[in-house]
């Protein structure tokens, strides 16, 4: 598989700017011959902005793109955190200079809602050295690790908030990784959220990709916000297949339907040439046929997604492409093949947004001479047909690439289109399109119980092979320069920012057997996930679990799962909500190629020798479990048992002073949860109330979070990382000569 020869040269996004890249952005800038006659040819001629404005256009094209970051989670989580970043990190980067010249604090995206999106322009160098941004990169970075940062392009945030999903939708990412955006419409599905506790909504975001390796990055940027109302599969988007679910029938019968969604993001493969302020390479290679040769995926994708919207549903298209013809064109040959469908004028969202309306008239191709200089355009199809063209390009060009005759009245105006120079971002599309007429019917006729039961042949679209594709956990781990990775997994993808060049090939059909696995050795490869099996609810292991926390009868316990073959020995246990329950019962996973369903909430622990192994709650299932634990039995701690908590692996109980002490020593071996009221310990404060898991030993007591996340709370909590990972890292960088960083963190 060969990719484009713009994709070939672009860097690796996540911004990671590793040895590999230079010091300073700024000086590979000046390496990069930043015109493209081509380019500006051809949108001058399709008239995308005001002649006056395109010196604006290309200069803001030609600057480095902001660090943008999003603050995630639940709505609670992100508001206090947000107040963080405001009050204390703010004033203190107000007035910083460096080599003489002031650097600008962060500040909000005026359009985001809430204030909950930051923006900076600062250099590397200024990052490392500059005393006062050093802490903050360090405090962002901590915060990326455990989830509560989100690094995305500005633009990138757009799609999700035009859904504007509620927790009772079902809703379906398309073309999902590496998973931004779906972080996004989780957090929308959990709303309702607060610090401690998650709830389990009774909508649904179904997640997909069509590579299998970029479903796993979906699903490591998705577990930031562990879900029940989760799942994760690994199919072409332009032929997604039915997904049966049962629906009561006026006799008290049962019948199967198609599952139909609420809410759709098409946030499609494009050429990507919105984003050449950090993919300098376009600036080179681009071409024409980028985006002409996607066109067709890009309808498919689209219409699919019709299909599957009920009515009053909406759907998100959405590219950072400037090309019509991956824009205007996709959606106005599927509105007129779905007459139900129609745009939705948007101008009042997002106020504060610097937009312009979408175009009516575009054209769609030209003639490139062997100078690769523009020689002419041609204007309608007819012309285009008749000329003497190369018949390859004419095969590559269809008739709805045109614009089409009924144009006025399709309202393409109510499209979006960012451009650079409005509010210093990328360039980006988006449409917002709701069915008004009659949803096909869902019930399965001949043709939908072909497509839902029948394990066909799916075709997926191709993909480029990446040249690293496997994360180098180690460097991202002891990497203190990166600049927000969005996470270790992604900054080792070449597209982790956007899914857009994930598909940047027309697709080519691939048989599939139906075990998944592909013949071709291209694309998304082989299909080796486990099966989900259902435990029963007077099941010993789960029934160990809730005696073991102590949970009450309203626990889901028909809803919890296992994934491993047969006769394996159970090591995890899982938690899906009804409708999750109720896809995975009437569909083989295999056919839905399905990569991930629900989160983890218990896991087994090996015990001490001569001891029964037990199981434990996990950190990230505490959350959703907890309104289902008797509050009598939640252990309460201090912020001095905290502190000694963090500092050790597993402190002996006599290390604690009482009370915390006395409660440690009289709990039973096993899993328990402890809850840490809002207090002060010298200069560090606890701002709000903290629960976390914990495991007792027979003298011993640890707790049991990842160990990123614990650094970030003790950098949170205590003004440095306490940790023993910390503690080394400190000691690794005294033996070289290294000065130890001291990260002064914010309260609370």
């Amino acid at each position: 598989m060969t990719r484009t020869k713009a994709q070939s040269a672009r860097p690796k996004e996540g911004d990671r700017w590793d040895e590999k890249m230079s010091e300073d952005r700024t000086d590979l800038i000046e390496k990069v011959d930043m015109n493209n006659e081509r380019f500006s040819s051809y949108y001058q001629a399709q008239k995308i902005i005001p002649e006056d404005e395109w010196e604006l256009l290309l200069d803001s094209f030609r600057q480095p793109l902001p660090t943008t970051f999003r603050v995630a989670g639940s709505r609670q989580t992100a508001t206090t955190l947000n107040a963080t970043i405001k009050d204390h990190h703010v004033p203190s980067l107000s007035n910083v200079t460096f080599e003489g010249q002031r650097i600008s604090p962060p500040v909000q995206i005026p359009w985001y809602p809430d204030g909950l999106a930051w923006q900076f322009n600062v250099s590397k160098k200024a990052l490392r050295k500059s005393p006062e941004f050093k802490k903050f990169h360090s405090f962002l970075v901590y915060e990326t690790e455990v989830g509560n940062i989100s690094r995305q392009e500005g633009v990138s945030m757009l799609p999700p908030l035009f859904l504007e999903v509620e927790p009772h939708h079902k809703v379906m990412d398309m073309c999902a990784a590496p998973g931004s955006k779906t972080a996004q419409l989780l957090e929308a599905l959990h709303a309702n959220d607060t610090i401690t506790s998650t709830s389990i909504p009774t909508g649904l975001v179904l997640a997909n990709d069509s590579d299998n390796k970029r479903t796993h990055l979906l699903i490591h940027q998705s577990a930031r916000l562990p879900s029940p109302a989760l799942m994760v599969t690994n199919l072409d988007a332009s032929n997604y297949p039915g997904i049966k679910v049962p629906v009561a029938t006026q006799d008290g019968g049962t019948r199967m339907d198609q599952l139909m969604f609420d809410r759709i993001l098409c946030d499609v493969p494009c050429s990507g040439d919105g984003t050449m302020r950090k993919n300098m390479g376009i600036w080179k290679l681009w071409s024409t046929m980028d985006g002409n040769g996607l066109h067709s995926l890009q309808v498919r994708i689209l219409q699919r997604a019709m299909n599957l919207l009920v009515k009053d549903g909406r759907i998100v298209y959405s590219t950072c492409s400037l090309n019509p013809v991956e824009n205007e064109a996709v959606v106005s040959e599927a509105l007129n093949n779905n007459h139900d469908f129609e745009l939705v004028d948007v101008s009042p969202k997002l106020p504060s947004l610097k937009r312009r309306p979408g175009l009516t008239s575009w054209i769609p191709t030209v003639i490139i001479d062997k100078v690769n200089k523009i020689d002419m355009p041609f204007p309608t199809y007819e012309q285009f047909k008749t000329s003497d063209s190369d018949q390859p390009l004419k095969d590559k060009m269809s008739k709805g690439c045109w614009p089409p005759e009924n144009v006025d009245k399709l309202n393409l105006t109510r499209c979006l289109r960012i451009y650079p120079h409005l509010q210093d971002s990328g360039g980006f599309f988006v449409a917002v399109l709701e069915r008004k007429g009659k949803a096909p019917d869902s019930s399965l006729t001949s043709e939908r119980k072909r497509e839902a039961n029948e394990l066909e042949e799916v075709p997926e679209a191709k993909k480029p092979r990446l040249v690293d594709d496997e994360p180098d956990e180690t460097a991202m781990e002891e990497d203190t320069e990166v600049i927000l990775d969005e996470s270790k997994a992604e900054s080792a993808d070449a597209s982790a920012e956007n899914p857009h060049s994930e598909d940047n090939m027309k697709p080519t059909p691939k048989t599939l057997t139906k075990k998944g696995k592909n013949k071709s050795g291209q694309g998304g490869g082989s299909f080796k996930e486990n099966p989900y099996t259902f435990l029963s609810p007077d099941d010993p292991i789960l029934l160990s679990c809730m005696k073991r926390l102590n949970l009450n009868t309203d626990f889901p316990a028909s809803n919890v799962l296992v994934r491993n073959p047969a006769g394996d020995a159970v090591r995890s246990l899982y938690l899906v909500n009804d409708l999750v329950k109720t896809i995975i019962q009437h569909n083989d996973y295999d056919h839905l190629r399905l990569n991930a369903a629900g989160t983890k909430v218990f896991s087994k622990q090996e015990a001490g020798k001569g001891a029964e192994a037990q199981f434990r709650v996990l950190g990230e299932g505490l959350p959703i479990i907890l309104p289902y634990v008797d509050p009598a039995t939640i252990l309460t701690g201090d912020m001095e048992s905290l502190k000694t908590l963090i500092e050790s692996y597993y402190p002996l109980c006599t290390t604690f002073n009482e009370p915390f002490r006395g409660t440690a020593e009289a709990g039973a071996p096993g899993s328990h949860i402890v809850r840490f009221p809002p207090g002060q310990l010298g200069a560090a404060s606890l701002n709000h109330e903290l629960v976390l898991p914990v495991w007792k030993a027979k003298s011993s007591i640890g707790l049991m979070i990842d160990k990123k996340a614990k650094s970030a709370l003790s950098l949170r909590l205590y003004d440095e990382d306490l940790t023993t990972a910390g503690n080394l890292k400190n000691a690794e960088k005294q033996k070289k000569g290294t000065p130890v960083e001291s990260v002064k963190a914010p309260e609370g």
